[in-house]
């Protein structure tokens, strides 16, 4: 059987096992800083990257899943009455087009989606509240690599933790201003890449 030039550009494609861990990491931050300040075409743009560099999708999917994306985190945004039953949603929609296309990735759509934004809901509690810890955060990562990856849940805990740590900066970058000229957006990146890293490592073929 011949093999067409789709066959090829599929199999160059990175996969959800072996993505770039420093490409996905620059674009989260770049998708942070704009969520925060609320520049929802920069925004756009980021989770395009991230979509596509995650999850190898096809460019339609990763199109309709960046926007899927995007639509969750305008719902989440507003502090404190946002919408996260529509979060789900829009998460679980964007997660069954990853199980559609994924021959890596088994997963329950309406589960990932769970996952996801419960750790958007401990973040929050965790930004806003310092009584509340950052172990949970942490938690709520594991259990959402360890499902997504069928993962060993200690295998991607340092991934959870550094992802942890990104957030504690961005958080305090928030609280300076949102200058994209701070410093603590640099630290951030370098958090964002180290965990991807620590990702890759231990979900990677």
């Amino acid at each position: 059987m011949a093999t067409t030039s789709h066959d090829v550009l599929e199999a160059t494609m990175p996969g959800p096992r072996d993505f770039d861990p420093v490409k996905v990491g620059n674009l989260e931050t770049d998708a942070w800083a704009a969520y925060y300040r609320h520049e929802w075409r920069t925004f756009l743009t980021a989770a395009v990257g991230m979509v596509g560099a995650g999850f190898g999708m096809g460019r339609r999917r990763t199109l309709y899943g960046a926007y899927l994306v995007l639509r969750a985190n305008q719902k989440w945004a507003p502090y404190p009455d946002n919408d996260p039953d529509a979060c789900r949603d829009l998460m679980r929609r964007f997660y069954l087009l990853v199980a559609r296309d994924s021959r890596d990735l088994h997963i329950d759509p309406a589960t990932a989606a769970r996952l996801e934004v419960e750790w958007w809901r401990l973040h929050r509690a965790h930004q806003h509240d310092p009584g509340v810890p950052g172990s949970e955060l942490e938690q709520s990562l594991v259990d959402l690599y360890a499902y997504v990856y069928d993962a060993d849940p200690e295998d991607v805990r340092p991934a959870a933790a550094a992802r942890v740590e990104a957030m504690d900066i961005s958080d305090a970058w928030v609280a300076n201003g949102c200058d994209r000229l701070d410093p603590l957006l640099a630290q951030e990146r370098r958090a964002l890449v180290e965990s991807y890293t620590a990702l890759r490592r231990a979900v990677g073929p």
